[in-house]
């Protein structure tokens, strides 16, 4: 779920304007899984701009607070979560851990790398959100080490069907900042696309493993 309209069209706009987020509906990209996308998103470029990086933060904030109230700790998803998530901490004067992809090779071959404690609450931090599958072992991580997920903030969702099953699955709640068919307003009123891209920009949200293959 999303929470603003109006804060989840602004955040679509700076990442439009920032290219963050770009759509090539006539010349899509190529996924690592070898899926064709119009679209392509790299969240982390918000870091490089004050402003949006700021707001987006207190975006994150009002979210947490009003979803879940005051966790005992914030925790990022490796690698687009950890800075967001830090930010997002520091705004909150919280503790911060983040969680590996998986567990290191070496040392105490930790998967979450800072300190938790049994039965405190967490709110996990992503950046972006496609299929749900890395950023729901965060969730199981935690849980493991015996934190109680209230549940996980994006900045971004494709909204498949296969991430909404996921998050349903694991009992975890999602709350994004903005996502695909708000971005998808956003561009078409602001001239990034045209009208004309909406039926093949729907088909592939629809169905991306097939889409123009």
């Amino acid at each position: 779920m999303k929470l603003n309209e109006e804060s989840a069209l602004k955040i679509a706009e700076f990442l439009l304007q920032i290219k963050a987020i770009k759509l090539q509906p006539t010349k899509p990209f190529t996924w690592a899984s070898g899926w064709n996308s119009p679209i392509y998103c790299d969240n982390r470029v918000t870091l490089s701009y004050p402003k949006i990086r700021t707001y987006i933060r207190q975006q994150y904030v009002n979210s947490i607070l009003e979803e879940f109230g005051r966790p005992d700790i914030i925790a990022g998803v490796a690698t687009g979560g950890i800075a967001q998530g830090a930010l997002v901490a520091q705004e909150l004067g919280l503790p911060f851990v983040y969680v590996r992809s998986e567990a290191k090779k070496h040392g105490m071959t930790n998967m979450i790398e800072g300190v938790v404690e049994k039965g405190q609450s967490v709110v996990v931090i992503e950046d972006l959100i496609s299929t749900g599958g890395s950023s729901l072992k965060a969730v199981e991580a935690l849980r493991e080490a015996g934190c109680d997920v209230k549940g996980m903030v994006a900045i971004f969702t494709y909204g498949f069907k296969t991430a909404v099953d996921n998050f349903k699955k694991a009992k975890c709640k999602l709350v994004t900042l903005s996502d695909y068919d708000t971005l998808i307003k956003q561009a078409l009123q602001a001239d990034y696309i045209a009208e004309k891209n909406l039926k093949s920009l729907k088909e592939w949200r629809e169905n991306p493993a097939e889409w123009k293959k």
